[in-house]
């Protein structure tokens, strides 16, 4: 009997296409869920399309006058568009990436937002944020958390969200000159509250 398990698993592994590949292929798949439909923006609005981008990638969103956060994509309210504006966007663990930051253009009531363990956001994602028109009104809360590929640079850049109230940064191994950038950003947002926890 153990043979036969062993024989069985042996031929699925063998099966199962290089780890490279599968990486590949999520990294591709990911790319897709990231494109911007902007066809779908014009029929259906910023906020209801930024929110079938953000719940397709993972991440879930929370609706200004509503306490529930929306994670199902099925689920989504089909009530009047202009009803829903999005709030706050929780990225935990999600697959967006820079390629779908378009759909950010327009969120006009947007003022959290959690970038936590997000293997694609980067330097260029931050810096698409801070030049965002409607972000640098709207946005007043920030979360960078366990993001690798986040540097000095995409901190500094952060400048531009002029109406920021709070920053918090937490295991940001790619930030290497910790007291010169955070330093760049107290000067240039002196009404900041910053939170850390960088060892």
């Amino acid at each position: 009997m153990l043979t036969e398990v062993l024989s069985r698993q042996t031929k699925w592994l063998k099966r199962q296409p290089p780890a490279g590949l599968r990486r590949h292929f999520w990294g591709w798949l990911n790319a897709v869920f990231n494109q911007v439909d902007h066809e779908r923006i014009q029929a259906v609005g910023p906020d209801r399309a930024a929110s079938e981008w953000l719940l397709r990638c993972g991440a879930s969103v929370r609706y200004h006058g509503y306490d529930k956060w929306q994670q199902d994509y099925n689920a989504l309210p089909m009530g009047p568009l202009e009803k829903y504006k999005i709030q706050a966007i929780n990225a935990t663990e999600s697959c967006i990436m820079n390629k779908g930051f378009d759909y950010f253009d327009g969120l006009k009531h947007l003022e959290e937002i959690k970038f936590c363990k997000c293997i694609y956001i980067e330097d260029a994602c931050l810096q698409r944020i801070s030049e965002t028109p409607s972000l640098q009104n709207s946005l007043l809360r920030l979360f960078l958390i366990s993001c690798g590929n986040v540097t000095d640079k995409g901190i500094i850049a952060l400048h531009k969200l002029s109406n920021l109230e709070y920053l918090f940064l937490c295991d940001l191994p790619g930030i290497r000159d910790k007291e010169r950038t955070l330093q760049s950003l107290k000067k240039s947002m002196p009404a900041l509250e910053l939170e850390l926890d960088l060892e």
